[in-house]
């Protein structure tokens, strides 16, 4: 909780230094094409060390890594001296991190709880991490409208010691080992066959990468939504970072009262269908109070969608492959997002800011339509929880 919290103050002060410098909806665009990009060229790769090697020792290294980066970032723009090629280099930097931590950290949940306690388990994460979301926008953009984002960037630095100090503190019987594994090409491949052979777990995948594409780079542009658009300054920043925060906080606490994953294939199109509407209607608003409440309702839809599918593909894979999948998953869902952004930037040039946001939004609308109307479809293929009998053999190296 503490380490999130500095991580979403960190993202917040990240956005509103790379605007506050230049001013630019297409450089927001390429700041997040940097951020995300990595996680879509080396996660699959993040997912191999995640099946090979120790899960718990790969999270230690990268939360590390992500507190040096933080650290480095907060002594640049606290001594003046943060121009845009640093943001872009250390931001680059982060994604290469996140393309390995975040496989390992989806898998590493396993390890700690009970399988019949997992779908739980991560809906409770899920909560923690939105109540940060909350709670973090709203103190870095009063720090930021007070002694500018550089502390932002320290305290986040320095919050990683919390997460660090109760990793060290857990222990395992029984560390994972990679040896007798298939060669790295042929592991690839067996989890990417396992996906696409797999009607529910490849519409799923689809899905998430669709909505992550059109409508989640309606994050980058934030800071023009609350400087320009809405004149909120950067404290109105806070807020409505932290509103879209708060309804995915509510959102991650309905998923943790659920005691099964059946079900959840018509939360995720719904979320998926209002996640895109309340976009359109956000990008249509100019009231500041009223976009705050549209954004509280598209957090809550964007968090149903997005956790739901993550409890459907953990109750869907064998453990042996849950590292591929899962950083398949983040391919999907983090890495088309900078490939969405990139695009969104280029078009806010031209189109303008709002114009962008509702047409992303009307796509994620759409494919969470057309999810659901394959629902029926979906159906019979599934069966809880996967046998590792499921599991193909890895293909004869090509």
């Amino acid at each position: 909780m503490v380490s999130v919290i500095g991580s979403w103050m960190q993202f917040t002060a990240q956005a509103w230094l790379v605007y506050r410098l230049t001013r630019s909806e297409l450089l927001l665009g390429l700041v997040g094409f940097a951020d995300k990009v990595p996680v879509f060229l080396f996660g699959l790769a993040g997912g191999l060390v995640a099946d090979r090697f120790d899960r718990h020792r790969v999270v230690i290294a990268t939360q590390t890594a992500s507190m040096i980066q933080a650290l480095v970032l907060g002594g640049l723009v606290v001594s003046g001296r943060a121009r845009i090629w640093h943001i872009f280099v250390l931001v680059t930097a982060q994604g290469i991190i996140n393309a390995f931590d975040l496989p390992a950290r989806q898998s590493f949940h396993a390890a700690m709880v009970a399988p019949e306690d997992l779908p739980n388990a991560l809906a409770l994460n899920s909560s923690i991490f939105n109540a940060a979301r909350v709670i973090g926008p709203a103190v870095a953009g009063v720090l930021v409208a007070l002694i500018g984002e550089g502390p932002c960037f320290l305290i986040n630095g320095f919050s990683f010691m919390a997460v660090l100090a109760g990793l060290l503190m857990m222990k395992f019987d029984r560390p994972r080992a990679g040896g007798g594994d298939p060669a790295p090409l042929d592991s690839l491949v067996q989890g990417i066959l396992f996906v696409w052979r797999n009607p529910p777990v490849r519409a799923l995948m689809i899905l998430v990468g669709l909505v992550s594409l059109c409508g989640m780079p309606y994050l980058v542009f934030m800071p023009v939504f609350a400087g320009e658009i809405l004149g909120g300054g950067p404290r109105g920043l806070g807020i409505l970072t932290g509103c879209a925060g708060m309804g995915a906080f509510v959102s991650a606490v309905t998923l943790a009262r659920r005691k099964s994953v059946r079900g959840l294939g018509r939360v995720v199109a719904a979320g998926s269908v209002a996640f895109g509407l309340t976009l359109i209607l956000f990008s249509l608003s100019r009231v500041f109070a009223l976009s705050a409440a549209i954004l509280v309702v598209v957090g809550f839809a964007m968090i149903a969608m997005a956790a739901a599918t993550n409890l459907l593909l953990q109750a869907l894979v064998p453990d042996s492959l849950r590292g591929r999948v899962m950083s398949l998953y983040t391919v999907m869902f983090v890495g088309m997002a900078p490939f969405g952004s990139l695009a969104a930037g280029a078009m806010a040039h031209r189109l303008g800011t709002p114009a962008t946001v509702a047409i992303g939004g009307a796509l994620s609308a759409a494919a969470g339509g057309i999810f659901a109307n394959r629902i029926p479809q979906l159906r019979r293929f599934v069966r809880y929880p996967i046998p590792e009998s499921a599991v193909s053999p890895a293909p004869e190296s090509v």
